[in-house]
C-alpha cells in the first residue's frame, strides 16, 4: 500500500511537471533540400546501401538548433543547443522531386522558451557518403515565423570531419552586430576554413590557403623546368590556392605534379569551390574535344598533300563549311583511343565521318568564298576597340613613339616611324595637327615584348615586337597608317632594336607584305591577350581575393555576401589551368608565340600591375581614351566616340558601382565602421600582404579606412570578375576561331627581297602566309581550345542573378532589384546602339554586333553574356 501511494505520488508529480513543460514546448517543422551523391554519381550506389543501413539503426543525418538569444556557459557561452533530431524517411525510395536531382526531407524540432529564436543549426552526416545541402527552412518559429538557412555546401561524413557543420540563418551581421551566442560559432567556422597551414589536404576538405606558383614545371626535366612565380623580386606573382601535393624529389621548393590528363580533376580545391555536377559534365564534354590534338597526327598527312600545313584560305574554310573527311581506317584508330562521348562531340554522327567546327562569327556573315572582310584595314583596327582584346589601344601623345625601357639595359628602343611614313594618309592633316586634335592612336607591343624576344626567338617562334599607328577618321572608325616590326640587335641587348616600318598597300606583293605585317601584330596581340589581358589580369589576380575572403570573412558578413557570387568556380578553373593550360608543355606554350616563356612573360607584366588602374574609368583616362567632362554621360568624354567596349563597359561599370554603393552604405553608415570591422580589416591585410604579397609595399593600395575606399575596391573586384573577364573571354571563338584573322604564332620572319621566301610570296602569297604563320596542327589545337573557352555552360549564373533569399535585409534586396532592372535597360541600349548605322564600329565590315558586354547570355557559343564570376 505504502509503495503504491509513493508510486502514485511520483506519477502525479511527473504528470504535473510534464504538463507545465508542455505548455512551453512546441514542435517546429523543418524542410531540408539536398542532393544525394548517388543522384550525381552512379558509382556511389554502394554508399547509398550503407546509408540505408545506418538509417535503420538511427544513425543518419542529425540536426540541432542553436539559439541566437540565449547562451549556455557549459557550451563556452555559445548558443544554447537544442535536442538532436534526425531527418525523417531517408530510406523512402521516393522523395518529392524539386529540380535537378534535389530531394526534400522533413525534420521536427522540439522547441521551448529557453531556446529562443534559432540563429544556427548544427548538422552531422553519419552516412557513408557526402551530400550537397542546399537549404534548411523552419516554419512557425515562435517570435520569428519562417527562418531560412541558405547552405549550398557539401557535407561529408563525420568520420572525415569530426565536428558537426554549422549553418547560419540568412541574417546578415557585421562582427559587432553578431548576437553573442553565435559569435563562438562564427569564429570557430573561420578557424576551420583557415586550417593549420600544413599537412595533406584531402578531396572533401574545406581549407583555404595560399601558395606560390611552384607547380608549373618539372624540375628534373631540362625541357619542362620552369621558375617559381611568386615570392621573389625577379618573378613576382599573385598567390594561388595551396594543394598540399608533396615537394618534387629533385627540388624541394617545387611542388610535384603528374603530367597525365587523367589527373586533371584530382588536384585539391576546397570542396565547395569545385564545379557543380552540370558544370563538370559540360566542361568535361567540351574539354574532351581538346583531345583531338592527340589524334590529329594520325590523319594529318591524310587531309593535306603538305603535312602540317594549310595551302590556302579555301582549305581553312573547309574546317567550317565542308569538314575534313576522315577515312574509315583513321576513324577506327580514333575510336580505339577516344571515348564515345567525345566522338559524338568532335565528329559529326551523320555517317559522313567529318571533323567540322562551328563557323566563327568573323566570317559567318561574309558571303564571299573565301571570306575577305576580315582582311580589311578597317576590321583590323575595329577589333582593337570591339574585338576580344579591346583594352590596349591608347592615345599617341608624342611622335615618333618613345620607349620607357631602360637604355642602359636595352639600348635605343625608340620608334623609327617618320612623318613621311604616315602624313600622306592623315586626311590632309600634318602629324602635329593630328596630335593636337587627338586623332592619332597606338597599339604598342614593343616594350612588353622586347625584353623576352631574343629568348622567344630561340624556340620554334620567329616573330617581332610591334607598334601600330592608327588615325581616327571623321566617322569615328580607325585606320592603320604604319606598322613597325622590331628585333633585338644581333650585336647584343645594349645595342637596341632593329626596326622596319611598313605602310598600307592593297595590291601585288606590297599588299601581301602589308597583310603579313598585320598578321605579325596579331601574333603579338594574341599572346598578350591570352597571357595578360585574360589569364593574369582576371584569373590570376582574382584568386587571392577568393582565398582571403573565405579565410577572413564569415558567411554572415555583408561583404562576403556581396562578393561570394563573383568568386564561383574561379579556384577550380585556375587549378585546371595550371594542370593543362599554363603549365610547362601545356596548351598555352604550345599554341602561343611566347612558348615556354609564357608565364615568365606574365610575371614581368605583373610587376607594373596596379589594382586601382583596373577601374574602367581610370584605365580609359590613363590610356588617354577618355577625359573628364561634366557635360558628358558619366562625366567622361571618349576621344574615340564609337568605342563599343568603352561605351558598354562604362554603362556596366557605373551600374555595378551604384549597386555596390547602395549596398555598402546600408551596412557602413560612417568611415569609423569600416575601420573598426575586424574581419574586413583582416581580409584586406591578408589579401595585400600575402595574396598579392610581392606588391604589398606599393603605395597605390587602398588603406581601407573609408567607405569610399570600400565602394571603389569592391566595384573593381566585381568588374574584374564579371564584365572584364566576359569582354576578353567569350569572344575568343568569334575572332580567333578563324586562325588567319588572329594567328597565335609565327614560324618565319617577314620575307625579304632576294630570298627564296620572297620569291614564294610572289608566286603563291596564300601558301607563303600559312608557311609563315600558325601550322595546321597548331591551328586545330588553338581552334579547339578557344571553342571550349568561349562556351557558356548550362548552369551559368549571369550578372544580376543570384540564389533567392540570400539575405533578409529589405533595403539591400531592393537595391539588388534596381541593379537587375538597370542591367535590363543596358541590354536594350546595347541592342539599339548595334542597330545604329552611323556607329560603324558596332558591327564592322564583318557584320558582328558587339554583344560581349550584353549582360544575359545563352548556352554555348552565344558571344554574349556577363557571368558573375571567372568560371571558365
Amino acid at each position: 500500500m505504502i509503495l503504491g501511494r509513493v508510486l502514485n505520488a511520483a506519477t502525479d508529480a511527473v504528470s504535473e511537471a510534464t504538463s507545465r513543460k508542455k505548455k512551453s514546448e512546441k514542435i517546429i517543422r523543418g524542410a531540408v533540400v539536398l542532393v544525394k551523391k548517388n543522384v550525381l554519381d552512379f558509382k556511389a550506389i554502394h554508399t547509398s546501401i550503407a546509408d540505408s543501413l545506418r538509417e535503420l539503426v538511427g544513425k543518419g543525418v542529425t540536426l540541432q538548433l542553436v539559439s541566437r538569444d540565449n547562451a549556455d556557459p557549459a557550451n563556452g557561452n555559445g548558443g544554447k543547443v537544442g535536442k538532436l533530431e534526425a531527418l525523417e524517411n531517408w530510406n523512402l525510395t521516393f522523395t518529392p522531386p524539386i529540380a535537378g536531382g534535389d530531394s526534400l526531407y522533413k525534420v521536427s524540432f522540439e522547441w521551448d522558451e529557453e531556446l529562443g529564436i534559432p540563429g544556427a543549426i548544427l548538422l552531422r552526416n553519419n552516412h557513408a557518403a557526402e551530400f550537397f545541402l542546399k537549404t534548411i527552412t523552419l516554419e512557425g518559429v515562435p517570435g520569428a515565423g519562417r527562418i531560412h538557412f541558405l547552405c549550398n555546401s557539401w557535407v561529408y561524413p563525420v568520420k572525415q570531419h569530426k565536428k558537426p557543420r554549422v549553418f547560419f540563418s540568412n541574417k546578415t551581421y557585421l562582427p559587432h552586430e553578431t548576437p553573442a551566442p553565435l559569435r563562438k560559432y562564427r569564429e570557430e567556422e573561420l578557424k576551420a576554413l583557415r586550417g593549420f597551414g600544413e599537412g595533406e589536404l584531402k578531396f572533401g576538405d574545406r581549407v583555404y590557403d595560399f601558395a606560390t606558383y611552384n607547380d608549373l614545371g618539372k624540375p628534373s626535366s631540362s625541357k619542362l623546368k620552369r621558375p617559381i612565380l611568386g615570392g621573389s623580386a625577379e618573378y613576382p606573382y599573385p598567390r594561388r590556392g595551396r594543394t598540399s601535393r608533396p615537394p618534387s624529389k629533385s627540388d624541394s621548393t617545387a611542388e610535384s605534379r603528374r603530367f597525365l590528363p587523367a589527373t586533371a580533376f584530382n588536384i585539391y580545391v576546397p570542396r565547395d569551390e569545385q564545379f557543380g555536377h552540370l558544370k563538370q559534365s559540360d566542361f568535361v564534354g567540351f574539354a574532351l574535344k581538346g583531345l583531338v590534338t592527340q589524334i590529329t597526327p594520325i590523319f594529318d598527312a591524310l587531309v593535306d598533300l603538305t603535312p602540317n600545313e594549310f595551302d590556302s584560305f579555301k582549305e581553312v574554310d573547309n574546317l567550317y563549311y565542308n569538314g575534313l573527311p576522315l577515312p574509315t581506317g583513321v576513324l577506327n584508330q580514333i575510336v580505339s583511343h577516344i571515348p564515345l562521348p567525345m566522338i559524338k562531340e568532335v565528329f559529326r554522327t551523320d555517317g559522313q565521318r567529318l571533323l567540322k567546327f562551328p563557323v566563327p562569327q568573323v566570317i559567318k556573315a561574309d558571303k564571299t568564298r573565301p571570306p575577305t572582310a576580315w582582311r580589311t584595314d578597317e576590321e583590323f583596327a575595329r577589333e582593337m576597340v570591339a574585338g576580344v582584346n579591346p583594352i590596349l589601344i591608347r592615345l599617341l601623345k608624342e611622335f615618333p613613339p618613345t620607349s620607357k625601357l631602360d637604355p642602359e639595359v636595352h639600348g635605343h628602343q625608340n620608334s623609327s616611324i617618320t612623318k613621311e611614313h604616315i602624313e600622306y594618309n592623315l586626311e590632309g592633316l600634318s602629324v602635329e595637327e593630328a596630335l593636337r586634335s587627338n586623332r592619332l592612336f597606338i597599339l604598342d607591343h614593343h616594350d612588353t615584348v622586347i625584353p623576352y624576344l631574343r629568348r622567344i626567338n630561340t624556340t620554334g617562334t620567329k616573330t617581332y615586337a610591334s607598334r601600330t599607328i592608327l588615325f581616327l577618321k571623321g566617322d569615328s572608325t580607325l585606320k592603320p597608317v604604319a606598322i613597325e616590326l622590331s628585333l633585338p640587335s644581333s650585336e647584343g641587348e645594349k645595342f637596341g632594336a632593329v626596326n622596319k616600318v611598313y605602310t598600307p598597300a592593297e595590291h601585288g606583293v606590297e599588299g601581301s607584305i602589308w597583310q603579313f605585317a598585320k598578321a605579325f601584330v596579331a601574333v603579338n596581340d594574341c599572346g598578350h591577350h591570352q597571357m595578360i589581358s585574360h589569364w593574369l589580369n582576371t584569373h590570376a589576380v582574382i584568386e587571392p581575393f577568393v582565398i582571403a575572403a573565405n579565410r577572413q570573412l564569415s558567411v554572415v558578413h555583408p561583404i562576403y555576401k556581396l562578393l561570394h557570387p563573383h568568386f564561383r568556380d574561379t579556384m577550380t578553373i585556375n587549378a585546371l589551368a595550371r594542370e593543362i593550360l599554363v603549365n610547362a608543355g601545356g596548351l598555352m606554350e604550345t599554341i602561343f608565340y611566347t612558348s615556354k616563356y609564357s608565364m615568365e612573360f606574365s610575371s614581368l607584366i605583373y610587376k607594373s600591375w596596379n589594382f586601382l588602374d583596373q577601374a574602367l574609368p581610370t584605365d580609359l583616362k590613363k590610356r588617354g581614351i577618355a577625359v573628364d567632362d561634366g557635360n558628358s554621360l558619366h562625366g567622361l568624354r571618349l576621344l574615340i566616340p564609337d568605342y563599343p567596349y568603352a561605351v558598354d563597359g562604362l554603362n556596366i561599370w557605373f551600374t555595378i558601382e551604384k549597386w555596390v554603393r547602395d549596398y555598402c552604405s546600408f551596412y557602413y553608415k560612417m568611415d569609423k565602421m569600416v575601420q573598426q570591422d575586424p574581419e574586413l580589416q583582416a581580409w584586406w591585410k591578408e589579401l595585400r600582404e600575402v595574396g598579392h604579397g610581392d606588391l604589398k609595399h606599393e603605395p597605390w593600395w587602398p588603406k581601407m579606412q573609408t567607405r569610399e575606399e570600400l565602394i571603389d575596391s569592391f566595384t573593381i573586384i566585381i568588374w574584374i570578375a564579371s564584365a572584364l573577364h566576359a569582354a576578353v573571354n567569350f569572344g575568343q571563338y568569334a575572332y580567333e576561331g578563324y586562325s588567319p584573322n588572329r594567328p597565335t604564332l609565327s614560324r618565319r620572319f617577314m620575307p625579304e627581297k632576294g630570298s627564296p621566301e620572297y620569291a614564294e610570296l610572289e608566286r603563291n602569297p596564300e601558301k607563303a602566309f600559312f608557311k609563315t604563320m600558325t601550322s595546321q596542327l597548331t591551328s586545330l589545337t588553338g581552334i579547339t581550345l578557344v571553342e571550349i573557352l568561349s562556351k557558356h555552360p548550362s548552369d551559368e549564373v549571369y550578372l544580376g542573378q543570384r540564389t533567392p533569399e540570400w539575405t533578409t535585409d529589405a533595403i539591400p534586396l531592393s537595391a539588388f532589384e534596381a541593379f537587375n532592372n538597370r542591367l535590363s535597360e543596358v541590354e536594350g541600349e546595347i541592342l539599339k546602339l548595334n542597330m545604329d548605322k552611323k556607329l560603324k564600329n558596332r558591327v564592322g565590315p564583318v557584320n558582328v554586333p558587339y554583344t560581349l558586354l550584353y549582360p544575359t547570355g545563352e548556352v554555348g557559343l552565344s558571344g554574349k553574356g556577363i557571368p558573375n564570376s571567372i568560371s571558365i
